[in-house]
């Protein structure tokens, strides 16, 4: 029997289930935009040359802003040269996917070609603040440190056909001429009429409009869209043998096994791939369709090349920039895809063509 006089301790009070709840959805509303915003975030590139970074292979030259450009020499010797060309490389490539001029040509025409690695890419340093207008201007610096003289020739593929136009625009009074192959072109750029950009538009796989849209109306998202398993994302990143044409896929092994591959994305895809196409695909303040010739005294040409069954970028915006751009040399591939530059005897007929007005053989 329990002494009398002895009190019992008093029990606690019941948690109230409302405020646990409230708590909960407190901690949630830390915790859930902290994770979502790491997710989001790009991890740091690697860059070369820096601790843990990838070696420096090749040569490169310093560039006034500090960042350092990868590059690569073809041709006859550049003081030998009676045509002295840059090469833009494309969407996933680097200096070493320069076009392939046959060497018996350029000894004959005295071709010399540089080809260097974009901003991020392979071994040049990432443009943080990389632009459509940044990349001519790195461009035309490379050319004066490596001495090319006031005016030299522009080629450039696939996304660096679409800086081309860039090109024209801000580095026209340095250009001799320019060759334009297969150019990404943007589907917001102004002038285009609607049903001219929704045509090229609907040419895509339904996951690469949705991987374009992110990169033009959301960058910020662009790299957690293309590094996500949940759902497909481009499939240009990913190689997807969907959109090689009947000539593409003869052409594709060319390509595709090229032994210096994982040098290209090893400073990390964001610095490359997802820059490229939150810039490619972004907010331009002009459009190539306000661009005026260039080359009106007769100096120079604009050659653009494109191939009717290209499954990668839509020939149509090529098609009307041609019918809008009078002084635009158009060259229409009948039976080409994307990859026809590598074509054999391709890249001398392109060549040819630029530097001596030659016309291609009809199809």
């Amino acid at each position: 029997m329990a002494a009398s006089g002895v009190k019992r301790p008093p029990r606690p009070a019941p948690a109230s289930s409302g405020g646990m709840v409230w708590k909960l959805i407190l901690a949630l509303a830390v915790f859930l935009p902290a994770l979502l915003y790491q997710q989001l975030q790009p991890p740091p590139p690697k860059i070369c040359g820096s601790p843990g970074g990838p070696p420096v292979t090749g040569t490169r030259t310093r560039l006034k802003d500090g960042r350092h450009l990868a590059y690569l020499e073809s041709g006859v010797p550049k003081d030998q040269a009676k045509y002295k060309i840059i090469f833009v490389h494309g969407f996933d490539s680097c200096r070493y996917d320069a076009l392939p001029i046959s060497p018996e040509l350029a000894q004959e025409l005295g071709i010399y070609q540089l080809s260097f690695d974009r901003p991020g890419y392979a071994e040049s340093d990432p443009n943080p603040a990389s632009t459509e207008k940044s990349i001519t201007l790195d461009v035309e610096e490379l050319a004066d440190n490596l001495q090319l003289g006031p005016k030299f020739y522009l080629m450039g593929f696939s996304m660096g056909g679409e800086i081309m136009w860039s090109c024209l625009k801000h580095i026209s009074h340095r250009l001799a001429g320019v060759a334009i192959l297969g150019p990404v072109g943007n589907y917001w750029w102004s002038g285009l009429p609607s049903n001219v950009s929704w045509h090229a538009w609907n040419q895509q796989l339904p996951q690469d409009k949705w991987a374009v849209w992110v990169s033009h109306h959301l960058p910020w998202l662009t790299y957690w869209w293309n590094s996500q398993k949940l759902f497909p994302a481009s499939s240009v990143i990913a190689y997807n043998p969907a959109l090689l044409s009947e000539e593409d896929k003869l052409i594709m092994p060319k390509f595709a096994f090229r032994t210096y591959m994982p040098q290209i994305r090893q400073q990390g895809e964001y610095s490359c791939l997802h820059r490229d196409m939150t810039v490619g695909f972004g907010k331009w303040s002009w459009s190539p369709l306000e661009l005026e010739d260039p080359f009106a005294g007769g100096e120079g040409k604009v050659h653009l090349w494109h191939g009717a069954e290209d499954l990668i970028v839509p020939v149509s915006l090529s098609r009307y920039l041609s019918e809008k751009l009078p002084w635009v040399v158009y060259h229409e591939l009948p039976k080409s895809g994307h990859m026809f530059p590598l074509a054999d005897g391709m890249a001398d007929t392109i060549v040819k063509s630029l530097l001596l007005g030659d016309q291609p053989p009809q199809a």
